[in-house]
């Protein structure tokens, strides 16, 4: 018998008002997989992951969750059943310190676990112990990011749906985020990853899909879509 996979999505539509985004997308993700979708910019990326977050309305086709069907659950149900996003832009409240920032990830927990969860948040994110106290827009672009992927983990999702988590930085620090990704994989979280660097989320990647136009274009290991000439020269500006 074929296991289940953690995300199975069938047939997926979703609209901006009289515009249709998506159009039959076909997707799933296996428990402690890290599954990359790339694509050009305007081609349902970040409507993709708000669907499946509950954000955007699927208008056709379905998404199951551990084999229940949550097409039409509302986003703070997802969020109880074990996925979680983090934004494009890292939406941050640059108001309040760190450390009520990553609180408030934690909204659907309990103090006491809300604790110990945010001793892993400070082990995994140095940086963030050592200004828990500051500002959230006192930080760096990376920091902010941080706190971002930081403030989703306190939710302790079983599926973590990141969007564009490089986004606006430098390359060093861009690249430790990814590797922090990949260290999240590592310790047991499924991630799905949304990425502007098509190189650098192939490479992490154990699968990935190519979406075009609101369609899944093309599906492979990170390794071979990597070494796929048309991705490369799509997507990777490579001939």
């Amino acid at each position: 018998m074929l296991e289940v996979p953690m995300l199975d999505v069938r047939g997926l539509e979703a609209r901006y008002g009289p515009v249709q985004v998506l159009f039959g997308i076909d997707l799933s993700v296996a428990e402690g997989e890290l599954v990359a979708l790339i694509g050009a910019n305007g081609a349902g990326k970040t409507t993709l992951l708000r669907t499946l977050s509950g954000l955007v309305r699927a208008t056709g086709g379905s998404v199951a969750f551990d084999g229940e069907t949550i097409t039409a659950a509302s986003p703070e149900r997802r969020v109880r059943r074990g996925i979680t996003q983090v934004p494009e832009g890292r939406q941050v409240f640059t108001t309040i310190s760190v450390e009520s920032n990553l609180r408030l990830g934690a909204y659907v927990r309990g103090r006491d676990e809300a604790a110990r969860d945010l001793a892993r948040v400070y082990d995994l994110f140095p940086a963030l112990a050592e200004r828990r106290t500051s500002l959230a827009g006192e930080l760096s672009g990376g920091q902010q990011q941080m706190l971002a992927i930081g403030r989703a983990l306190m939710a302790r999702p079983r599926l973590l749906l990141l969007d564009e988590p490089s986004m606006g930085l430098a390359p060093r620090i861009a690249a430790e985020i990814l590797d922090i990704v990949l260290k999240l994989r590592d310790s047991g979280t499924t991630v799905l990853l949304v990425e502007q660097n098509a190189a650098a989320a192939l490479e992490i990647a154990d699968r990935a899909y190519v979406i075009e136009n609101g369609r899944i274009a093309m599906q492979g290991t990170g390794a071979a879509l990597l070494d796929d000439r048309q991705v490369m020269s799509a997507y990777l500006g490579l001939d």
